[in-house]
């Protein structure tokens, strides 16, 4: 979901530079030197700066005093006092509260953003511009400024003013048409899917600006919308709809081009099998008891199963019905089959591969105390990703961003007097 109201309440600070107090120090990520302000709230946004900050930018997260971002009261489920939800995408930031209704407030952030190395807001179009901090006020005092927004539809086209939402672009971009059962309806994403494509592609984009800038030394807008992001997803759905004029349709969790290729019931549960080529079919027949079938005339080559996927699910469900999923797990592995158990989140975060790749990571916080959080999925040899500190408390870290950069203690103290910080 993008931030959607025109009340300024969203800006997301993140990590701090090294060697500040309650920040990220030595933190040696790839992006260590960089100081990212974050306006964003909600999702996407969020998701972007988290994954730049687990990179090790300073990410400094811009809150309205009193309240913060939206999803702080997203719950339950609550880790201690705080809403999970808030947790699981702002982790090695920085909390400033600062009203930026009051102009005390606009002007600090107006600094602040003279020094930025990125800024990434998420209102919908217009409300930025409306504040005094939309691009081409930012950028004429910061010319190599990276500016990078999200939206529901982008910066441009009849819809652009719209309101953004994850479930509506799922919608819209056709993901949900090819997501469900053949008979049933069509069915959103179990995860926010349009937020979380957009806020990777607004990452993807702001390094790219970067590296420009790293050549011209001229910043530039990052546009980014969930529609977009969403239906650059289709991929081989939509080129098999351009090549044939077919219109794609739903097939639970089989693959339209392969068979068989989805999830079938155990005796006991579920597993995924993806017999992905002829090859592996004449692997998988014998190890399920039904050799036979590798000189069914209907079966022996991909396009053949596909035509004649009905009959042959069938057979597969009935001889899969007869064995335990771990029994079906050994043979099928033992056979060198792509095959998969079914795992809920409970035993995802368990699983010991995740567990080995260090997914799962435990942080301190102020009020929670441990908290368990996901890692950042980029694995880099000398650089890594990190999980350095928790989610911020609400503009826990005010008066240390602001006199980092430059702010008097006089100055820091009178924006308090006007009520512009907290």
């Amino acid at each position: 979901m993008t931030a959607e109201s025109a009340t300024p309440d969203d800006t997301a600070p993140d990590t701090a530079p090294d060697g500040a107090a309650g920040s990220s120090a030595g933190a040696r990520g790839p992006l260590r030197d960089l100081v990212v302000l974050d306006l964003s709230r909600i999702l996407s946004g969020p998701f972007a700066t988290m994954t730049l900050a687990d990179l090790g930018a300073d990410v400094i997260k811009v809150e309205q005093p009193g309240q913060g971002d939206d999803t702080r009261q997203w719950g339950p489920p609550f880790a201690g006092d705080q809403a999970a939800y808030f947790l699981s995408v702002n982790r090695n930031k920085r909390s400033l509260a600062v009203d930026l209704k009051t102009p005390e407030g606009l002007d600090a952030v107006r600094r602040l953003a003279a020094k930025a190395d990125v800024v990434v807001e998420n209102f919908r179009p217009g409300t930025a511009e409306r504040l005094g901090l939309g691009y081409e006020e930012l950028s004429a005092a910061n010319p190599g400024l990276v500016y990078a927004s999200i939206s529901g539809y982008g910066q441009t086209g009849p819809d652009a003013t719209r309101a953004g939402y994850d479930a509506i672009a799922q919608a819209r971009s056709g993901i949900m048409s090819v997501t469900g059962e053949t008979d049933g309806p069509p069915v959103r994403v179990g995860v926010s899917s349009a937020d979380l494509v957009a806020g990777t592609w607004a990452v993807i984009g702001i390094l790219a600006a970067l590296r420009e800038r790293d050549r011209t030394g001229e910043g530039q807008w990052v546009d980014v919308s969930l529609l977009d992001g969403s239906v650059s997803w289709l991929t081989y759905v939509a080129a098999g709809y351009f090549a044939s004029r077919e219109v794609p349709r739903r097939y639970g969790s089989a693959h339209p081009t392969i068979a068989p290729y989805q999830a079938f019931p155990t005796a006991d549960g579920f597993i995924m099998i993806a017999v992905g080529n002829d090859s592996l079919w004449r692997r998988f027949a014998p190890a399920v008891g039904r050799p036979d079938l590798t000189e069914d005339p209907r079966f022996t080559t991909n396009p053949l199963r596909v035509a004649h996927r009905d009959e042959l699910i069938g057979i597969v469900e009935e001889t899969l019905a007869g064995g335990t999923t771990a029994e079906w797990l050994r043979r099928l592995e033992d056979a060198g089959v792509p095959v998969g158990p079914i795992q809920n989140v409970a035993e995802a975060v368990a699983d010991p591969q995740v567990v080995a790749r260090g997914m799962v990571q435990e942080v301190e916080h102020p009020t929670a105390g441990p908290l368990r959080t996901l890692a950042c999925p980029i694995r880099l040899t000398r650089t890594p990703a990190s999980v350095r500190t928790a989610p911020p408390l609400l503009g826990q870290h005010s008066d240390e961003i602001l006199t980092a950069h430059g702010f008097s203690a006089e100055d820091v103290q009178g924006l308090r007097a006007a009520g512009a910080i907290e």
